[in-house]
C-alpha cells in the first residue's frame, strides 16, 4: 500500500523539488519509506506503508535492465501465481512482494496488463524505451488515482492534495450537492480528473489515450443462473472464504472493522478461521440506542474469541468535522465517514491492515431502495395521491425513521425506474439546489448514472440498478470513504466481497436470490447463517450510519449556525446565506429531516476553508479519548 505521483512533461526535465513537494502531501499514505525515480522528462515517487516483503518491497521498482519502471498503490492478490508463469518465461525478479510482477507482466503484455491484475491497484508505469506513460486502476475503483493535464504536461497522484488546485468546477458542485459526494470522472477542480475505475491512460509525447479494459456488470436476464438454491449457497460461502484467505495475505497482522451487520460479522468469522492467533476486530458504537451496534458485534467477537476494541462516540464537531475536512482532500458529505474515520484510527493502533465489508449491499441486494425499487413498480401510481398526507408527518431523528422513508417514497415512486431510484438518494433536488446556489440550470449530475444504466440493457431491473450503485455510489462514496478514512491514520482498508472470485457470481444470480417483497441479501444471509450469530442472520439492516439528525437538531446546532453563518457563506459565494438558514430553522423545528443535507454543506464550507481558503487551525487529529465516552 502506497501513495504515488509522478510528473511526464514534453517541456523539458522534470524538477526534483517539484515531485519531492508532490510526494510529501501523502505521506500518511505510506510513513514507512520513499523513493523517487527521475528520468529526464518524467518523474515518479511512491511512498510505502510496508505490508508485503517488508525488506526489498520499496518503490519505485524496475525491470531487469531498467527501461521499465513502476510504482503502485494498493495490493495484488495474486502475485505468487502471476510471478511463477513470467519466472517460466524466462523473468528474473530481485524482490519477493506484488509490486515487481507489474514490470515483468508489461513486458509480457502491455498496457493490457491490467487485464490479468486480481487486487485493488492504481499503477503508473514508465516505458524509457517508448517514453510511455501508463495509468492503470482495478475495475471497481477500490484505489483512486486523480490526473491532470494541461500545456504538455501530465501530473497524477493518490490524492488531489497533491495536484495544483485551479478554479473550482460548478458542474461537479452541483453534482457534489446531488450525490454529497463528487463523481468521476468529474473532480471539484476544473482543470484535475479522476481515472476511473477499469480504465487505462496511456501518455506518448504529449498525447493522451484513455481506454476502458474492465467492466464488471450482470449478465443478461435469461442468462442468469439457474442452479438450485442450495448448491449456490455453498458455492458462495466457498467463494467467500477464498477471497477472504487471499485477502489475508500480509506479513503483518491484519485485523476485521466489525460493525455488527451482515458483511463485516462474515469476514470476521471467516478470517477467524484462516488466522493461528486471535483475530484483532474494532467496532465504533453510539450512545442514542437505534444507532449503536456495538452488541452485535460483540456478539461476533465473543463466538471466535477475537481480540476485541471498541468505543462509543459522542459528538464534539470542533474536533471531528474539521479532522475529517483534512482527511477528505475533496468535498465528501456521507456522514457515516464520521465513524468510520474513527475506527480505522482505532485500528491502526493494533494493526497495519484491516478488513472491510463495503460492496455487500450493492451485490446482494442489501438496501431498502432495492426493495423500494420492486414495490415502486406495482404501487408507484399511488405515490402523487398519498403525498399530501405523507409529507404532513412530523421528522423523526430516529435512524431510517418510517416519516423519512415515507416522504422519500410518495416524492420519486411515479418516475422512471432510474430517476426514482436516484430519488429515494438524492440530497438536493433540481429545484432546491437553484433555490441554494441562486444559479441556473447547469449539467444535470444523474446523465452519468444514466449512462451508466443504459449499458446494461437485457439485465434485469434490479440488477442495473444494482449496477449503477456498484459503479456510482460505491466507488465515488463509499470507497473514497473508505480509502480516505483509513489512510489518514496510514491504515490498509482491504474489500473482499469486490474480488472477480465474488462479483462475477454475484452479478449473475437471479432477482429472487437478492430481493422479494421487503426481504434482502437472501441468498448472502443463507450462506453466512452457520457462521455467525443466528440474531444477526435474521436481523433487519441498519447501516453504519450515525444520528446526525438528532445532533444537528442538538448539541451541533451552533456549530451549523456558527459554520455556515452569512457572512461565511458570502465570503465563499457558492450559497445563498437566506436558503441555508431556512434549513438549518426547517430541520430544527422538525417539519422535515434535512441533516443530510445540512451535513453536505458544512462538509463543503469546512472543506473551502481547509483546502482552498487554506485557513489555519483545527487541523490536529483528534484523540479518541476526547470523543468517546
Amino acid at each position: 500500500m502506497c501513495g504515488i505521483c509522478g510528473i511526464a512533461s514534453t517541456r523539458g526535465s522534470v524538477d526534483p523539488g517539484r515531485l519531492a513537494a508532490m510526494s510529501a502531501t501523502l505521506v500518511q499514505r505510506g510513513p514507512d519509506s520513499d523513493g523517487t525515480y527521475l528520468d529526464g522528462p518524467v518523474g515518479l515517487a511512491a511512498r510505502r506503508l510496508a505490508i508485503i516483503d517488508l525488506a526489498t518491497g520499496d518503490q519505485p521498482i524496475s525491470n531487469e535492465d531498467g527501461r521499465i519502471t513502476v510504482v503502485q498503490n494498493g495490493e495484488l492478490y495474486n502475485y505468487r501465481e502471476l510471478r511463477r508463469e513470467l519466472e517460466r518465461a524466462g523473468h528474473r525478479f530481485s524482490t519477493s512482494g506484488d509490486t515487481e510482477v507489474l514490470v515483468h507482466l508489461y513486458e509480457e503484455h502491455g498496457a493490457r496488463f491490467a487485464e490479468r491484475l486480481r487486487g485493488m491497484f492504481a499503477v503508473a508505469l514508465w516505458d524509457s524505451a517508448r517514453a510511455r506513460l501508463v495509468l492503470a486502476r482495478d475495475p471497481y475503483g477500490i484505489k483512486p488515482l486523480y490526473y491532470r493535464e494541461v500545456g504538455g504536461e501530465l501530473e497524477f497522484a493518490s490524492e488531489l492534495r497533491a495536484l495544483p488546485r485551479g478554479e473550482i468546477d460548478l458542474d461537479a458542485l452541483d453534482a457534489f450537492l446531488a450525490f454529497n459526494s463528487v463523481p468521476g470522472p468529474l473532480t471539484i477542480f476544473r482543470e484535475v480528473r479522476k481515472l476511473q475505475a477499469g480504465h487505462v491512460l496511456t501518455w506518448e509525447n504529449g498525447r493522451s489515450e484513455l481506454v476502458r479494459y474492465a467492466r464488471p456488470a450482470p449478465v443478461a436476464a435469461d442468462e442468469v443462473r439457474r442452479d438450485e438454491e442450495a448448491e449456490l449457497v455453498e458455492e458462495l460461502r466457498a467463494r467467500l472464504r477464498d477471497s477472504v484467505r487471499a485477502h489475508l495475505v500480509s506479513d503483518v497482522p491484519v485485523g476485521v472493522l466489525l460493525s455488527g451487520g451482515i458483511d463485516s460479522s462474515a469476514l470476521a468469522a471467516l478470517a477467524a478461521e484462516e488466522v493461528s492467533e486471535p483475530l484483532r476486530t474494532f467496532s465504533i458504537g453510539f450512545e442514542e440506542r437505534s444507532f449503536d451496534e456495538l452488541a452485535d458485534a460483540r456478539l461476533v467477537a465473543e463466538r471466535y474469541g477475537t481480540q476485541h476494541r471498541e468505543l462509543v462516540l459522542r459528538p464534539d464537531a470542533a474536533l471531528l468535522l474539521p479532522a475529517l475536512a483534512e482527511a477528505f482532500d475533496e468535498p465528501f458529505a456521507d456522514s457515516s465517514a464520521l465513524p468510520t474515520y474513527l475506527v480505522a484510527q482505532l485500528a491502526a493502533e493494533d494493526v497495519k491492515v484491516a478488513l472491510s465489508g463495503e460492496g455487500g449491499d450493492e451485490l446482494f441486494g442489501g438496501y431498502y431502495t432495492y426493495a423500494a425499487d420492486l414495490l415502486a413498480e406495482r404501487a408507484g401510481w399511488t405515490a402523487p395521491l398519498l403525498r399530501p398526507v405523507v409529507e404532513r408527518l412530523p421528522s423523526s431523528s430516529a435512524r431510517a425513521s418510517f416519516d423519512y422513508k415515507a416522504k422519500r417514497f410518495v416524492r420519486a415512486a411515479h418516475l422512471p425506474p432510474l430517476e426514482r431510484h436516484h430519488g429515494w438518494k438524492e440530497i438536493f433536488s433540481l429545484e432546491a439546489r437553484a433555490e441554494l446556489t441562486g444559479r441556473g440550470n447547469g449539467s444535470d449530475p444523474v446523465d452519468h448514472l444514466r449512462a451508466r444504466f443504459a449499458e446494461t440493457e437485457g439485465a434485469t431491473l434490479l440488477a442495473r440498478l444494482q449496477d449503477v450503485d456498484l459503479g456510482a455510489y460505491l466507488v465515488d462514496d463509499l470507497l473514497v470513504k473508505t480509502d480516505r478514512a483509513s489512510m489518514a491514520h496510514s491504515l490498509e482498508a482491504r474489500v473482499p466481497f469486490l474480488d472477480p472470485v465474488v462479483t462475477t457470481f454475484s452479478l449473475g444470480l437471479a432477482d429472487r436470490h437478492k430481493v422479494r417483497g421487503l426481504r434482502k441479501k437472501i441468498l448472502l444471509r443463507k450462506a453466512v447463517a452457520p457462521l455467525i450469530p443466528p440474531e444477526l442472520s435474521r436481523r433487519r439492516k441498519r447501516g453504519f450510519s450515525i444520528p446526525a439528525a438528532a445532533w444537528l437538531r442538538g448539541d451541533l446546532e451552533p456549530f451549523a449556525r456558527e459554520t455556515l453563518s452569512a457572512q461565511t457563506l458570502r465570503r465563499h459565494g457558492f450559497f445563498r446565506p437566506e436558503a441555508v438558514t431556512r434549513l438549518i430553522d426547517d430541520h430544527v423545528a422538525g417539519r422535515d429531516d434535512l441533516s443530510r443535507q445540512l451535513w453536505g454543506l458544512l462538509a463543503f464550507t469546512l472543506w473551502h476553508e481547509r483546502h482552498v481558503e487554506r485557513t489555519p487551525g483545527a487541523l490536529r487529529e483528534p484523540r479518541l479519548e476526547a470523543i468517546v465516552q
